[in-house]
């Protein structure tokens, strides 16, 4: 997506899980916030048992605090109360849920006039050959993709560490192998951060042509964990600079997982910490 104007920021809700997503979205509005990451989950626009009518107040809360929004799909155990994030698309039993998932996704975006839907690989059960992995893969994404193109969504794939698909050039062999018109990329600055001499800003520039959706957060080479701004090594201005050049206008959408139990400050921070780093002040 690229078009003009300065950079939307967002806040993604799984760094509020203990907020009601009504609550949640106030806040967000009211810090000044230009959008959401909404991450379907039990307590936030569970697609299992949200109703079309729930879907539709939703959208219309947004609407009336001049949210946008895009749908995330990283809820720790929506499917399996058990095993965190499982089963995946490469699983060898249950892959057909996390594909219904995403489809429900697909489905919950378009009643929300969201224009992406994010996933990801999953890890690879143990054993399960690449050329396997591959063809689990590709098989979940099909449908989900074609489903997203007939809704005018598109499919944000982000590559995240430890996973099959775990950085760009991973990222690179999926378009390769699977160039569907609805599937672009979902970067996260910080998973950058944790592939060998991974930058940010060049990441961006490299590839700005497929970005549908931004994640950012700090984070410290190499290591995989989400931290404030300030806590890492991310260096915050180049990389919101390298997506004013591209002509991104998606939302760049902070992703703080871990915080919820200090939601309201990090997401002051946050705003305020990429406000400095683009170079703009409180806006009225």
């Amino acid at each position: 997506m690229t078009g003009g104007g300065r950079l939307r920021f967002a806040y993604n809700t799984n760094g509020m899980a203990h907020h009601r997503l009504e609550d949640a979205l106030d806040l967000l509005a009211d810090a000044g916030y230009d959008g959401v990451g909404l991450t379907l989950d039990v307590q936030h626009l569970d697609p299992f048992r949200s109703t079309a009518a729930d879907v539709a107040r939703v959208r219309a809360h947004l609407e009336r605090r001049g949210l946008a929004c895009v749908v995330e799909t990283g809820a720790r155990f929506l499917l399996d109360p058990a095993r965190k994030h499982r089963p995946t698309l490469l699983s060898g039993g249950g892959a057909e849920a996390r594909r219904d998932f995403l489809l429900r996704a697909v489905d919950v975006a378009a009643g929300l006039g969201a224009p992406v839907v994010s996933t990801w690989s999953g890890a690879a059960d143990p054993g399960t050959p690449p050329a396997e992995c591959w063809r689990r893969l590709l098989a979940g994404l099909e449908p989900v993709c074609d489903r997203a193109e007939r809704a005018g969504v598109r499919v944000g794939f982000e590559p995240e560490p430890g996973m099959f698909i775990g950085d760009l050039a991973g990222w690179r062999a999926l378009r390769e192998r699977f160039p569907h018109p609805a599937l672009g990329l979902t970067l996260d600055a910080g998973h950058v951060l944790c592939e060998p001499g991974g930058d940010p800003a060049a990441a961006v520039t490299a590839e700005g042509r497929d970005l549908v959706n931004v994640q950012v957060e700090d984070m410290k080479r190499g290591v995989h964990e989400h931290l404030p701004f300030g806590r890492g090594d991310l260096d915050l201005p180049s990389f919101l600079r390298a997506l004013e050049s591209t002509g991104y206008d998606g939302l760049v959408g902070v992703e703080l997982s871990r915080d919820s139990h200090r939601a309201v400050e990090a997401l002051g921070e946050s705003l305020a910490a990429l406000r400095g780093a683009s170079g703009g002040g409180p806006r009225c």
